[in-house]
């Protein structure tokens, strides 16, 4: 059974730093392309930032230089680090995999990030 479990979400002033962190289970990293994406209140959904299985990294223009997404296969996790946080990063944030064969795409239950003085 695959498990996406995410953490680390929580209240932060504008210019603060959080990491999120995606706990996986029953996946393998090395064919499954990861990724986190966030939802505002009344706003799509939208992605962020994704580790691609064949490696590298690719960041949303709203976050490239303020956000760092990093995977760790041996622990199955992968983090999203993210700095100069503004207000307008509140959002509740998921972690998706998609890969595998036949594809699959999960997601996590999302966690709460609210970026307010």
């Amino acid at each position: 059974q695959v498990q996406l479990v995410e953490s680390g979400g929580g209240l932060v002033q504008p210019g603060g730093s959080l990491r999120l962190s995606c706990a996986a289970s029953g996946i393998s990293f090395s064919i499954y392309d990861m990724g986190w994406y966030r939802q505002a209140p009344g706003k799509q959904r939208e992605w962020v930032a994704t580790i691609p299985s064949g490696g590298g990294r690719n960041y949303a223009d709203s976050v490239k230089g303020r956000f760092t997404i990093s995977g760790d296969g041996g622990k199955n996790t992968v983090n999203l680090q993210m700095n100069s946080l503004k207000p307008e990063d509140t959002a509740v944030y998921y972690c998706r995999a998609v890969g595998g064969m036949p594809l699959r795409d999960y997601w996590g239950q999302g966690t709460q990030v609210t970026v307010s003085s």
